[in-house]
């Protein structure tokens, strides 16, 4: 392990202490607020301070076994000893560098999915609606719940532009929603030999997608409702008598930015005014988060970039049955499957890739 890891995890292990230290004063008990906020610190600390003394134990067992060595009697035993030590250091160091990898508290987050139509006219449309099924299969397979929060077809059933809400929890406690679908943010190109065409010629169009953190109530509540332009208006598309009846959809406008959010699908208008308002905060927490990623990328170039619109990330090859990411030069050959919501190899790929970044950052000391 790389030195300037173990000094981190020498502070986790005394930090550990201190933490046991501080939950057993009479003081710290009689203070709810700090008690719980010092407790999810221990929590944290204590998987990290927990690995690291396994890794220090295992380092101790594989320096007995090497002595061990030196005796003909022991010699196979010993060698039993090293091949499991070196297996589990192996795999604790990789733990342990995924822990101390700097974590974003936004990555636990149920997320927003937004999907515009860019260049191609019909066919972009149409694809847009092929991502949003690939979006939801995927959310499907993980278990998630995935709702449409606003839409707006096209005429040949796709989407000019569509939102849709993913609820759910990761593969691990730190990582939900946003945390594995984060970098799905930039332009998508399919290429593609469109229903409409007649002579069989392959076309290219776009879709750009924005994958936003959902705020919480808390954050919502803070946005200065005299910022607020509210508007109601009676929804359209697909819903019943109810929702064609009705001003229940509403569109909420923030002033200062002209950011804009509305939400047609609730029963209700109170329920489509708070989850506008969901998206609103979203939307400008991601303009600030966009505007700081472009600062650092001025300083610096990120592998997985900066997650704008602008920046052409994937490219979606229906004839040779081939998507390539194009940020990290992943070219996987089943397209059709990807398409169907088996996302798996993809987000993994790019957070291993965000994460060897961030460890290279770490070791440089340039902050992530």
């Amino acid at each position: 392990m790389k030195p300037f890891l173990r000094s981190q995890l020498e502070r986790y292990a005394q930090r550990h202490g201190e933490l046991d230290f501080l939950l057993s004063r009479e003081d710290i008990m009689s203070d709810m607020a700090q008690f719980l906020k010092l407790s999810r610190e221990h929590a944290e600390v204590t998987v990290i301070a927990g690995r690291y003394a396994r890794l220090q134990q295992r380092e101790s067992d594989l320096a007995a076994a090497q002595e061990m060595l030196a005796d003909p009697d022991m010699a196979d035993m010993a060698q039993e000893e090293i091949a499991s030590a070196q297996r589990e250091l192996a795999q604790l160091d990789a733990e342990l560098q995924r822990l101390l990898l700097p974590r974003d508290p936004d990555d636990a987050r149920n997320a927003f999915i937004e999907i515009r139509a860019g260049t191609g006219g019909d066919e972009s449309a149409l694809f847009a609606a092929d991502l949003l099924r690939m979006y939801t299969r995927y959310a499907e397979r993980q278990g998630w719940k995935a709702e449409i929060v606003s839409e707006s077809p096209s005429e040949l059933g796709g989407y000019k532009e569509v939102v849709v809400r993913i609820e759910g929890t990761g593969t691990d406690a730190a990582s939900g929603v946003y945390g594995q679908l984060r970098f799905e943010s930039g332009g998508h190109r399919v290429q593609r030999v469109p229903a409409t065409e007649t002579q069989g010629r392959i076309h290219t169009s776009a879709c750009t997608v924005a994958v936003l953190a959902e705020p919480d109530e808390q954050e919502a509540i803070k946005i200065n409702p005299s910022d607020l332009r509210i508007d109601t208006y009676r929804a359209s598309g697909a819903g019943g008598q109810h929702i064609n009846k009705t001003d229940s959809a509403v569109r909420i406008t923030h002033i200062p930015t002209g950011i804009v959010a509305e939400c047609q699908d609730g029963r209700s208008q109170h329920s489509n005014k708070a989850q506008a308002l969901k998206v609103l905060t979203a939307r400008i927490h991601e303009k600030d988060r966009s505007e700081r990623a472009a600062k650092d990328a001025a300083e610096r170039k990120g592998l997985i970039g900066s997650g704008d619109r602008s920046d052409r990330i994937r490219t979606y090859n229906f004839p040779q049955g081939r998507l390539t990411d194009h940020r990290i030069n992943l070219t996987l050959y089943k397209l059709l499957a990807i398409m169907e919501g088996d996302l798996s190899e993809v987000v993994a790929a790019l957070r291993a890739a965000r994460e060897a970044e961030q460890l290279a950052e770490l070791e440089v000391g340039v902050p992530a």
